[in-house]
């Protein structure tokens, strides 16, 4: 099994939006997936019950019970656990990131945000883990200065997963009614732009293994 977190101390980044989005491309290219809510507003928990998906589990857990969830999905096969965490760096995102194979930064293209995103990145380095930035929420015109010397910042601090999530109707609309937005519009530009962002997170997931195993030849 693998696992991933999304964590990011600045609010508003879209961290259980992108969870619920990836959760449900990664189904449909038939990963056995889990999402872990550890966000005291809960609103994976509330997607989920919109959505009654009973190949979709989602569980809302506190810190201290996240190495005995993850124990118990290995044992039944999950191959991809999920975890969402609150807006700010707490005993949650701490053992969401101990627990996790990569984590996943999401990040507006704002100077606070990015600003706020290097505390995350800091404490991923700390705990010897790999991260990566996800450019969230963005304009769907991306020619101006500023939003490139975000770009230009954020891959200066440790890579970008592609593509950039543009702001859509689709995205909120899709979580409104307990979907994705490869659900709620199969062939809209939101949907295409998941399944490639998964296909990304898959890839980088590989890239992780490869080095794990490297460096246990190599010990």
């Amino acid at each position: 099994m693998r696992t991933i977190a999304l964590v990011t101390q600045k609010g508003g980044s879209g961290k259980s939006t992108l969870s619920a989005s990836l959760a449900v491309a990664a189904q449909a290219a038939r990963e056995r997936v889990f999402l872990i809510d550890m966000d005291p507003q809960r609103s994976l928990t509330t997607w989920a019950e919109n959505r009654s998906d009973e190949n979709l589990g989602v569980e809302a857990i506190a810190p201290g019970k996240l190495p005995a969830v993850l124990e118990t999905l290995v044992a039944g096969h999950v191959s991809l656990a999920i975890i969402d965490t609150p807006a700010s760096l707490t005993a949650a995102s701490e053992a969401a990131m101990r627990a996790a194979d990569l984590i996943i930064i999401p990040v507006r293209p704002t100077v606070f945000d990015i600003w706020a995103s290097e505390a995350t990145r800091r404490r991923a380095r700390e705990l010897q883990k790999e991260c990566v930035f996800v450019l969230n929420q963005c304009p769907i015109v991306q020619g101006s200065r500023r939003f490139q010397e975000g770009v230009n910042a954020l891959e200066a601090m440790g890579g970008i997963l592609q593509p950039m999530i543009t702001a859509r109707v689709d995205y909120q609309e899709a979580i409104r009614c307990g979907l994705g937005p490869t659900e709620i519009n199969p062939t809209g530009d939101a949907a295409e732009e998941m399944r490639q962002l998964f296909m990304s997170v898959r890839r980088r997931l590989a890239r992780v293994k490869v080095g794990l195993q490297a460096g246990q030849r190599a010990a």
